[in-house]
């Protein structure tokens, strides 16, 4: 890569968000003459977007926070057929009332990153408002004449699929020539020029800026963040729960900023700067940091995400439920909860099945393994005995049960 002139292309540079770029200086030196306007898009397949989406929307905050206009554009149109790209099998349909209740539930995280008011705001737009009005017959001859199926069929994420021998269906097809069409009418409503994404999303997003360019329309640029992975080689985004959701009903600040607190020692860095608005100088000083002190750096690198994404006093929170659990071995009220009826516990439910119902294994054999480990602990006491049932008797003072899972992990089981 260059070195670039640019604000925006700069800090994106600086902060490891850069992995592929169309046309580098042609981009730059267009940042550098002046604000540019750029979007990232979101299908709206669930009632929220994850920790993978957070990495695109921070390149819009940056976007922004240089001067820029942003644009975030929900895939209303798009998600009636969804994203194929690197599955092995078709998304399940969705009916317009529930794309609309997950888009309206996604734009509650959208607020807390990039600002949608004040002086040069964010904007958000739905490609529903376009793509559900098209005419087919005149798409095909206007836009999907320009689009070579010899081609699209080489793209890793269609390709990926076929040599599977899972089958591609037409409606899925038609989902690249969608999102390139966004790109030439975001240009068209916005003078949008720039489309970011994940790495796996380069080839929607080239085949935009090859529709313009063969429609006779401006000259558009892609920018795509690397797949993001921990030191260990693991894709980043699964908890022992499932995904790293940025909706709290679905995963709870205090299960977030635990997330980030467990960061891998090589992580803290790399993570501080993708995630984090900290300066680099600081960050600098926080990854030089090593042993017993490192994890102070984790626990810097776990409330700033947390609070960009739930809010201040939600990470505070979060960080003092943590040191009063760890630090204390205070029972907090703040900790993540299940309720169990009263009846079952009454009755006696089973170790292992209660580990895997507060989301500590995934299954029996997984819990039995936590336990025969020394792993397991209720009320703070280890449990080595796997047959082991829990009841009304193992209530605490104050009416729940503490389950544990190594020194780190705890849920509160509460009796309804």
């Amino acid at each position: 890569m260059p070195a670039f002139k640019s604000d925006f292309l700069r800090v994106l540079d600086e902060r490891g968000f850069i992995h592929q770029i169309s046309d580098p200086e042609g981009l730059d030196a267009l940042a550098l003459k002046g604000p540019i306007t750029g979007y990232v898009g979101y299908d709206a397949t669930a009632t929220s977007i994850h920790i993978g989406n957070l990495i695109s929307v921070t390149m819009l905050y940056w976007l922004q926070e240089t001067g820029h206009k942003a644009i975030s554009l929900m895939g209303g149109g798009t998600s009636m057929v969804g994203d194929p790209s690197f599955r092995d099998d078709q998304r399940k349909l969705l009916t317009i009332e529930q794309i609309e209740t997950n888009i309206e539930s996604i734009k509650k995280v959208y607020g807390n990153i990039l600002r949608y008011d004040g002086s040069n705001p964010a904007i958000m737009v739905n490609n529903a408002d376009w793509l559900l009005k098209l005419n087919y017959v005149e798409f095909l001859r206007d836009v999907g004449r320009h689009f070579s199926v010899n081609r699209m069929l080489t793209f890793d994420s269609v390709k990926l699929r076929l040599d599977r021998e899972q089958s591609l269906s037409f409606l899925e097809f038609n989902y690249m020539i969608m999102q390139g069409y966004d790109f030439v009418e975001l240009n068209k409503r916005y003078g949008t020029v720039l489309q970011m994404g994940g790495s796996d999303q380069w080839g929607n997003i080239i085949n935009g800026v090859d529709l313009s360019h063969r429609m006779g329309g401006a000259q558009l640029y892609a920018l795509t963040t690397p797949l993001l992975t921990k030191s260990s080689g693991e894709k980043m985004g699964k908890s022992a729960s499932g995904a790293v959701w940025l909706n709290g009903d679905l995963f709870s600040p205090y299960d977030f900023w635990q997330y980030f607190r467990n960061t891998e020692d090589a992580d803290v860095g790399k993570f501080l700067k993708i995630f984090t608005r900290l300066p680099l100088a600081e960050i600098a000083k926080l990854e030089a940091l090593g042993g017993a002190e490192l994890n102070e750096a984790k626990k810097i690198l776990a409330t700033e995400v947390t609070a960009i994404v739930h809010g201040r006093a939600a990470a505070d929170e979060a960080a003092e439920t943590a040191r009063k659990t760890f630090e204390e071995g205070a029972l907090s009220d703040n900790l993540p909860s299940i309720d169990i009826a009263r009846a079952e516990l009454e009755a006696g439910i089973g170790l292992l099945a209660l580990v895997v119902r507060a989301g500590l294994a995934a299954s029996n054999g997984e819990a039995r393994r936590h336990v025969q480990g020394g792993a397991v602990r209720v009320n703070d006491q280890p449990v080595s005995d796997e047959r082991r049932a829990i009841t009304l008797q193992d209530l605490s003072p104050e009416n729940v049960v503490k389950l544990s899972l190594g020194k780190k992990k705890h849920i509160l089981v509460k009796p309804v």
